[in-house]
């Protein structure tokens, strides 16, 4: 029987073959952000088949698919991320964008893993060693990958304690993979991420002998009841000791709960108009003062993007964050109008019910007695 590093290498392989062919016949005739949708559907349907085909008895923890919690009780679980980097994949001339398939094993952690990079024709497996990193002194000027998107407040601060350089690239794949191929000296993360985000990266970097931890130094934890990882290193081993402590001094801002987290994404959608990544159960619901605005996810979704309603907001501000059990309310003022100089504000409070993966329902209060009008 095939092993799992090679099965996951198939896979992650396999599935790339099938983004570059989607990608090729929709750059040009689709939007990016619905040809990253089209690529993801596909992906995760391919990954989901050849798992079930070769692993039947083996649970999946996948970004595209619900959360079945009966994951918690297997032994073997395989966390997979079709495809790391949507925004990048749906942008002509990206090639930061990846397939990570990683296998869990309980009482063991990460075991097998494979990231593709199917635009640079890549596959990187742990079971590989051509890639081994051994312990080298100190380079002179260390090279820093962040998120271009959400790179941590502390990362300047840092690279100045440490003499380093810091560069941009998408998709946690693409960054870890930097790394192991030595183009960079490490991968700093603090913006929010989720276990399908780095369970192959750093299952294919600690076998190479990279350094994995999360920024504080404790391990990185896999299958958990809340698959939510704040933050993340990668880095060459002697890079470590300094990179950790410059971190502690210089990351000050205490990380979000996943459940947090996810209220957040929601709010942030408000205004960006993007619910990429909100997740929302299939069967999740809104209510909005006592009115049933939203009677599934998909719908849910569709409205944060292309609700009429939602066009006009511009701002949320005074945001704050209570959480307790499966619950988090969020309270926060929404400034609203059809230009920037005339601005309605509303007072909003909204509760999350957030039992696992994904958000439950949504209640808000919006409460007009608090309108205020203002010229700017």
């Amino acid at each position: 029987m095939i092993t799992d590093a090679r099965l996951a290498a198939d896979i992650a392989s396999g599935a790339g073959a099938l983004l570059l062919d989607i990608r090729t016949a929709g750059l040009g005739s689709a939007d990016g952000r619905e040809l990253g949708r089209r690529g993801d559907v596909a992906a995760d349907a391919f990954i989901l088949g050849k798992l079930s085909a070769e692993r039947p008895d083996d649970a999946i923890l996948s970004e595209e698919s619900a959360d079945d919690r009966s994951r918690l009780e297997s032994s073997r679980v395989w966390i997979i991320d079709p495809l790391d980097g949507s925004k990048e994949y749906g942008l002509p001339g990206h090639s930061d964008w990846a397939v990570h398939v990683a296998l869990w094993e309980r009482g063991r952690g990460i075991t097998a893993a494979a990231v593709a990079q199917p635009a640079l024709g890549a596959v990187y497996v742990s079971d590989d060693d051509s890639h081994a990193v051994h312990t080298e002194q100190l380079p002179a000027r260390p090279r820093i990958v962040v998120s271009a998107s959400r790179p941590p407040a502390f990362v300047d601060a840092v690279a100045t304690e440490i003499g380093a350089e810091v560069t941009t690239m998408g998709s946690a794949g693409a960054k870890a993979m930097a790394v192991l191929r030595g183009d960079v000296d490490a991968y700093i993360h603090s913006g929010g991420q989720w276990e399908w985000d780095s369970a192959a990266p750093v299952g294919v970097a600690e076998a190479a002998g990279l350094h994995c931890s999360r920024i504080d130094g404790t391990p990185l934890d896999y299958n958990e009841s809340h698959p939510y990882l704040p933050d993340l290193l990668i880095c060459r081993p002697e890079l470590a000791r300094p990179l950790l402590a410059a971190i502690a001094t210089h990351a000050t801002d205490t990380a979000d709960s996943g459940r947090v987290a996810m209220a957040r994404a929601y709010i942030d959608a408000l205004v960006s108009h993007d619910a990429t990544k909100v997740r929302l159960a299939d069967n999740a619901w809104r209510v909005e003062n006592g009115q049933h605005t939203g009677e599934s996810g998909a719908f849910i979704r569709d409205e944060l993007e292309n609700g009429l309603q939602y066009q006009a907001i511009q701002a949320v501000r005074e945001l704050s964050f209570h959480e307790w059990g499966d619950n988090v309310v969020a309270r926060f003022v929404l400034d609203l109008g059809a230009t920037p100089t005339e601005v309605t504000s509303v007072r909003i409070t909204e509760h999350f019910d957030i039992p696992a993966g994904a958000i439950q329902s949504v209640m808000a209060i919006i409460e007009p007695s608090a309108i205020e009008r203002e010229n700017r």
